[in-house]
């Protein structure tokens, strides 16, 4: 499928349309169309212009013509940068094939994200994210000695902490994840011919507390140049009056809020579970672990990422420093695919390239 996409064949996605055999899918039957700026902007539909950096209101796109796929394709192949967002690569390996063609000139820019911060944001997604957390758990190696759970009387579907079984898989889901995660960081530190050059990773941390700096390191790995108008949209996105509490939505957040939002949200015992599950990713990525529940909840430790606080280290340099994205893989979210988008604008599940 990502071959296909890389190469703006879309028909790919009449294989996975629900609309039923023997009906071509159009532009507003694929996923999350109704916040692609492509799909909603001219020559498409003329509700935005794709030129004018910002987002689009999925209530005004719903209400675009839909078009066929072979338009979409046309427009597709106008673009020299082409960005898929995907989560659930598991094995890095599986991109190799597409990476060593040199037609595609591939690159991965891997967003990863404090994993309690990750599991904080499946737990309070609950019931929209559960049977993605189930497929998850379901995916594990069953060769693979599993790690139980700290708190032996934390069963499925008991009411502890207050979220029954969708906590206990959400939490279950975190050690698949940060398996995944510290498989992919080991094979970028010890990086196989068709990966050396071609691999970056990024903490969201970094980048919703010092978004123009991530946004033009993030934009050179790539051979890209920043707009002024991008810089000034992500610097925005960042700097939102509050926090929501809607997973999988994209608005303006308060950088320092949406960081600390997990110390409030998880039990300490859940803080230590995710730790137990993430240590060898965490250790990796620079992320400390809490050390008592009165520190769990201490919101001071995230005043200041510059000064080196408790909480996070710098990145390693063979992580950060990705050499030289005509045409790039991005970290698909379970809340859905929306191409390139804010930096910190939703929920980061982090984890996976």
């Amino acid at each position: 499928m990502l071959s296909s996409l890389y190469r703006c064949d879309l028909s790919v996605f009449q294989l996975y349309s629900t609309a039923g055999a023997g009906k071509n899918l159009t532009t507003l039957g694929i996923f999350g169309a109704a916040t692609n700026k492509v799909i909603c902007s001219s020559p498409l539909c003329p509700a935005y212009r794709k030129e004018v950096v910002g987002m689009v209101d999925d209530r005004v796109c719903k209400k675009c013509p839909p078009q066929r796929l072979s338009r979409f394709q046309e427009e597709c192949h106008k673009y020299h940068t082409l960005v898929i967002k995907g989560v659930r690569v598991f094995d890095l390996a599986v991109l190799a094939p597409l990476m060593r063609d040199p037609t595609l000139d591939l690159k991965v820019i891997h967003l990863v994200r404090d994993p309690r911060a990750v599991a904080s944001s499946r737990i309070k997604s609950r019931h929209g994210l559960i049977r993605e957390s189930l497929q998850v758990v379901r995916s594990r190696d069953p060769h693979i000695h599993r790690m139980p759970f700290l708190d032996a009387g934390h069963k499925l579907g008991g009411k502890k902490e207050g979220g029954g079984g969708s906590d206990y898989h959400a939490l279950g889901a975190m050690e698949v994840i940060c398996s995944s995660m510290a498989k992919t960081l080991q094979t970028a530190l010890h990086p196989p011919d068709w990966l050396q050059g071609n691999y970056m990773a990024v903490r969201y941390e970094d980048l919703v507390v010092e978004p123009i700096k991530t946004l033009r390191q993030v934009y050179g790995f790539v051979n890209l140049a920043v707009s002024p108008e991008m810089e000034k949209f992500a610097l925005n996105m960042t700097s939102g009056p509050g926090y929501s509490s809607k997973p999988c939505v994209v608005s303006a957040r308060n950088a320092t809020q949406a960081l600390s939002a997990w110390r409030t949200a998880l039990s300490y015992q859940q803080i230590k579970q995710v730790e137990e599950y993430c240590q060898q990713p965490m250790a990796l990525l620079g992320y400390e672990r809490v050390g008592s529940p009165e520190e769990g909840k201490d919101l001071k430790l995230i005043k200041d990422m510059e000064d080196h606080q408790p909480g996070l280290r710098r990145l390693p340099r063979a992580l950060e420093q990705g050499m030289p994205l005509r045409r790039g893989a991005g970290g698909s979210a379970p809340c859905g695919t929306r191409g390139l988008e804010a930096p910190g604008a939703d929920e980061a599940d982090g984890g996976e390239p």
